[in-house]
């Protein structure tokens, strides 16, 4: 039986291994996923999620995920940026479509969870001022953990909103207690998606949350800083030769300004220094004002206005005034 169960192992290894070079091969882009606080059931329906998007979700042992990589890394180098994050709770989701859309099915299945004592909060946790539903007799429960209240109707009621747990905290017995008799599940859990690996490239999966304007902000950005770069050093590229270009239009007509050299745009400018007057767009006559007599008072207007009768514009005869 020992023999069986061994020779099974090494067969279920051997599986995996072909499977996980399979899927390195196939896909190029891997989401490198941390998988902590997830349960077998939740972890189904992200698998059924992803897999409708044409992505696999594949989990693992760290060590096992190490040996196929390294042992694959003869046949794409890129591929040994990935042992650096193989550690911790973590599974690959490899995907061919828009990294974008399979991060946001990463990110909207998730689970609401309790505050279970002892956890580590991952947010902030606020009760907010609320009618509790509960008897004066639990009051103890507000007392141990200072929170102001009183008493409305029979029901313990909260007076003002209280910060209960800070991020990074350990859930307390009373914080716990108190969370669970006002029903409040303040954590969610999911699959946390912490690098991409894009065609061998690795990043932040912050970069998909930018935009098209994003990206042409950053690339004209870059240009400009390498233009500066190449007119401070003289070294012409492309992005510096516009700018070179415009250097040295303004050099030669600086040049045919202060001499008799001159050429078909400098000659224009040189009339215009010559004779301004020339170039000047004649003003419009300014409009003719009424006399005083034809003037009439603004609040005299306006009250007519108000007292024209409303049937007369809804009969269209104010079109014809």
């Amino acid at each position: 039986m020992a023999g069986g169960d061994s020779s099974s192992s090494k067969q279920r290894k051997q599986q995996y291994f072909t499977r996980l070079i399979k899927l390195l091969d196939e896909y190029p882009c891997i989401l490198v996923v941390g998988a902590d606080n997830v349960g077998s059931n939740h972890m189904q329906q992200i698998r059924k999620a992803l897999r409708a998007k044409g992505s696999v979700l594949l989990m693992g042992k760290n060590t096992m995920i190490r040996k196929a990589i390294r042992g694959h890394a003869a046949n794409n180098p890129a591929l040994e940026g990935l042992l650096p994050l193989v550690r911790g709770n973590i599974g690959f989701v490899f995907t061919k479509g828009d990294l974008s859309e399979v991060k946001k099915i990463i990110q909207t299945n998730r689970v609401e969870a309790p505050a279970k004592q002892g956890a580590i909060a991952p947010i902030k946790v606020v009760v907010p001022a609320m009618n509790t539903g509960l008897e004066p007799t639990q009051t103890s429960f507000f007392q141990a953990l200072n929170i102001q209240t009183k008493i409305a109707r029979g029901q313990i009621e909260i007076i003002q909103d209280v910060n209960l747990i800070e991020e990074g905290q350990k859930v307390g017995a009373s914080e716990a207690n108190l969370l669970a008799k006002l029903n409040i599940k303040p954590f969610s859990y999911g699959l946390a998606l912490t690098m991409v690996y894009d065609n061998g490239s690795i990043y932040s999966p912050k970069v998909l949350e930018l935009s098209d304007d994003d990206l042409l902000k950053k690339f004209s950005n870059g240009i400009r800083n390498i233009a500066s770069v190449s007119l401070q050093i003289g070294l012409p590229t492309v992005a510096s030769l516009p700018h070179s270009v415009a250097r040295a239009y303004k050099n030669v007509l600086s040049v045919s300004l202060a001499s008799d050299y001159t050429f078909d745009k400098a000659k224009q400018i040189k009339d215009y220094l010559a004779n301004p007057s020339a170039f000047a767009a004649k003003a419009p006559p300014p409009a003719s004002a009424p006399a005083k007599g034809d003037a009439k008072p603004a609040k005299e207007e306006k009250k007519k206005e108000e007292e024209k009768p409303e049937e007369d514009e809804d009969m269209g005869f104010g079109l014809f005034d």
